[in-house]
């Protein structure tokens, strides 16, 4: 079971009015895909955890919110072309989101990534520079 941070209950009640439906929507949908998850407030903003890793983050603004993969070339593909912060861009209204479907989908993606043997992928050095 998944634990729910208080601090994460005030920070959605201190949003604007509009970001709260899209915050508590993505929450939901988070726990659903990701039974174990567990919350937090991290740089400020809600974060979510799952195997020990961090899976996603949300944040609300001024004008609109966002939420987005740790993992997010691995999740959504490299080359996915975002508009804003956040894996999906610009979030002014719940309907700016994928369908449910997908939403699940992409989180259950991205906490598969924090699973068992799963970890960040290899890189390499580009330069051959030491210090």
């Amino acid at each position: 079971m998944g634990t729910r941070d208080p601090r994460v209950d005030a920070y959605i009640a201190k949003s604007a009015p509009f970001a709260r439906p899209i915050l508590e929507y993505v929450r939901e949908l988070v726990h659903e895909g990701c039974p174990g998850v567990e919350e937090t407030i991290r740089w400020g903003a809600p974060s979510f955890s799952c195997a020990g890793s961090i899976l996603a983050g949300m944040a609300a603004f001024k004008q609109h919110a966002s939420f987005g993969y740790w993992k997010q070339a691995l999740v959504m593909g490299a080359g996915d072309a975002r508009d804003g912060m956040g894996s999906y861009g610009r979030l002014a209204r719940v309907e700016d989101l994928p369908p449910k479907r997908q939403l699940l989908a992409d989180i259950r993606r991205a906490a598969a990534l924090n699973g068992p043997g799963a970890g960040a992928p290899a890189t390499t050095a580009t330069s051959s520079t030491t210090w």
